[in-house]
């Protein structure tokens, strides 16, 4: 039997989770292996929106600029979303700068968010993973099973192309394996929520000519709201890529090549020659798994959590979990960081999946404005304009939570986490729409762009960074690296002479995590337990 070669983490799935976690810990010299059973092509849309807390982990990856090099539509193009009877018919309002994705700098947040096709995201992290010697990629390879022995995971993996089957011994086993992870099933975790929230098709199609076939103007998403066929629509690569969403879906019997065409015409109401490529048939849902670990083995993504695409978090979250957990794995594997932090991963991760889940199902919930219409509201009489505009005017307000949502992309804390000093202190206000930055420890570190232009989270180290904000503290951040020293925690000293960063901190000294969250503030260095707690040694 042929057995691979020790790695130290081994990750099934290939999706942005599993292509997240391999960057993460390749990027520390840590060796991995990636197996995935699919190829990973095709034209499924799957996500399409990378949101500002994404692209902020690419910068720190270093491949911020790339993944806005691939953007199909061109970085520029108008993120805004098109509330219409038809595509080509009335139009009802209009939400502008959906997601945060307009290049503008913004104080909030070092990237903006970007409209692109899952596929080509996962391509921009592949193509990083390259650079990495310590970090195998296998597609065509699948987990067939794994228990754990002693101190290392044993696991089965078949390659798919000529059947053969050999076992992989690794430290750890993390499953990024989707919504119907084997891994979970392997450490006895249950998916617990509600299944079929809706039923949709994504059909996939190329049309030349309907971007100047209406007069809407650009736009990610044309939310068609009419009694007959409505529906999501709009654009998604180069070369006339569309996609779409019919609505009524349940009403749907057959949806093949000659049905979907016809649906298309009648949802649009525009007669253009139209050639699907595919139609995929998915179910919304919301469940979360009931735990995220057994021993040496974990699950990251939709394999543990699973939400209505409402708001574009799927993708995003996983992304967050693969970082959240590939920093504590790197930290652990080098010797600096305690059993603790592992503990605190699903301590962490567990409540900002239910917030974000909370805030799917809700922004779902909202789509219901887009039923029950009267039979006039495509009527071309005074009474038509009307219900159109009293519709429009209940939509924007309606559907703004869902596409300006930065409370939710930004504002989660790990405030309750055992690896984090919290404060006895008021939370601030925040909601699914409003990003109120705070020092708070737990929390995103507050973003500022420098007088010389940088962003501070440029400054930052790759592990934890002390910052400094006030010259009279020589001393504490001598006391602190002596401490880190003791512990051979990696330390970077960042000093700050700006006031106007130093009121958005609030404190003199603030010690920021690999993930940028806020691990601890204060007036003064209290000494090594701050570091002992915060690498999950003790607290």
């Amino acid at each position: 039997m042929e057995t691979l070669q020790s790695t130290q983490v081994l990750i099934s799935g290939a999706g942005p989770a599993g292509l997240a976690l391999a960057i993460e810990l390749g990027s520390r010299g840590i060796a991995c292996t990636l197996i995935e059973r699919n190829d990973r092509v095709g034209y499924a849309p799957r996500a399409k929106t990378t949101h500002t807390r994404t692209r902020e982990h690419f910068r720190r990856w270093g491949i911020a600029d790339a993944l806005a090099s691939a953007s199909p539509l061109g970085i520029d193009y108008p993120s805004d979303i098109h509330f219409v009877t038809r595509l080509g018919g009335y139009p009802l309002s209009k939400i502008e700068n959906a997601f945060n994705c307009a290049p503008d700098r913004n104080e909030l947040y070092a990237e903006h968010s970007q409209w692109i096709p899952q596929y080509l995201v996962e391509q921009i992290m592949r193509d990083h993973l390259i650079s990495f010697p310590n970090v195998r990629v296998c597609f065509k390879n699948e987990l067939i099973s794994a228990e754990q022995r002693d101190q290392v995971v044993i696991s089965r993996v078949r390659d798919i192309a000529n059947g053969q089957e050999f076992d992989v011994e690794s430290e750890y086993l993390v499953g990024a394996d989707g919504a119907r992870s084997l891994v979970r099933d392997i450490i006895g975790a249950k998916m617990e929520g509600q299944y079929g929230l809706a039923h949709a098709y994504n059909i996939v199609f190329r049309a030349p000519g309907l971007a100047d076939a209406h007069g809407h103007g650009p736009g990610i998403m044309y939310w068609q709201t009419n009694p007959d066929i409505p529906g999501t629509i709009g654009p998604m690569d180069r070369d006339d890529l569309w996609y779409f969403i019919p609505g009524k879906a349940d009403e749907i019997d057959v949806l093949d090549q000659a049905s979907a065409t016809d649906l298309i015409r009648r949802s649009t109401g525009i007669d253009l020659q139209f050639e699907v490529l595919s139609a995929d048939e998915w179910v919304a849902s919301q469940f979360i798994a009931d735990k995220y670990r057994k021993g040496r083995m974990f699950i990251v993504g939709d394999a543990c959590h699973l939400n209505p695409p409402t708001g574009g978090y799927g993708m995003n979250l996983g992304v967050s979990d693969a970082v959240d957990l590939g920093w504590k794995l790197a930290a652990v594997l080098q010797g600096w960081g305690g059993s603790a932090l592992l503990e605190a991963y699903e301590q962490e991760r567990g409540p900002v999946h239910k917030f974000v889940i909370d805030a799917a199902v809700s922004n779902h919930a909202t789509m219901a404005l887009h039923s029950e219409l009267p039979a006039e509201i495509e009527a071309d009489t005074a009474r038509g304009e009307a219900l159109r505009a009293d519709l429009g005017k209940k939509l924007a307000a309606g559907r703004l939570q869902e596409f300006q949502s930065l409370g939710v992309m930004l504002g989660y804390s790990y405030s309750g986490s055992p690896i984090i000093v919290s404060e006895q202190c008021e939370k601030p206000a925040s909601s699914m729409h409003e990003y109120h930055p705070t020092s708070r420890p737990g929390a995103r570190a507050p973003h500022a762009w420098l007088e010389n232009g940088c962003s501070l989270y440029d400054t930052f180290g790759e592990e934890f960074s002390l910052l400094v904000f006030d010259d009279a503290h020589a001393g504490d951040v001598q006391r602190a690296l002596a401490d880190a020293e003791a512990l051979n925690l990696p330390l970077k000293i960042v000093m700050l002479h700006d006031d106007r960063v130093a009121k958005l901190y609030e404190r003199p000294l603030v010690l920021v995590r690999p993930d940028q969250h806020i691990a601890w503030r204060g007036d003064h260095w209290p000494g090594i337990s701050v570091l002992q707690c915060v690498t999950g040694r003790t607290c």
